[in-house]
């Protein structure tokens, strides 16, 4: 199983943008997908997760910012950006189950079976 993250880049504060994460390998419309990130010198934290079924879960510094989606045709997950900050400068992760997780499991990175490789995200003037 591969996931493949793509989408970041450089943004200026108060832009958007939207990361990708294919799957291959098997599908996961029956599980989690997640989205994580890190910054220079932090832990890995939360960001959105979805559950088969439309249940979606956020990081509060997030929340009303970001939507996570997926399409299960295409066996892809996608996380709309919007508003950036620079404190959302990091270096994203995707990360999947098979297994649909409650909130408070969905929220924990060691929960993914699967990860996908990171993309960077930089939001700067």
């Amino acid at each position: 199983v591969q996931l493949q993250a793509s989408g970041g880049g450089l943004v200026q504060p108060g832009g958007s943008l939207r990361l990708s994460c294919a799957a291959s390998g098997r599908t996961f419309s029956s599980g989690t997908v997640g989205w994580f990130r890190q910054a220079p010198g932090k832990e890995r934290e939360f960001v959105a997760a979805r559950r088969s079924g439309g249940s979606a879960f956020y990081a509060g510094s997030v929340k009303g910012r970001f939507t996570i989606s997926r399409d299960n045709a295409k066996n892809t997950v996608y996380v709309q950006m919007n508003s950036l900050k620079p404190e959302d400068t990091a270096v994203y992760y995707c990360a999947a189950t098979l297994r649909n997780l409650i909130q408070s499991s969905a929220t924990m990175a060691a929960a993914y079976d699967y990860w996908g490789q990171g993309t960077q995200v930089t939001v700067s003037s």
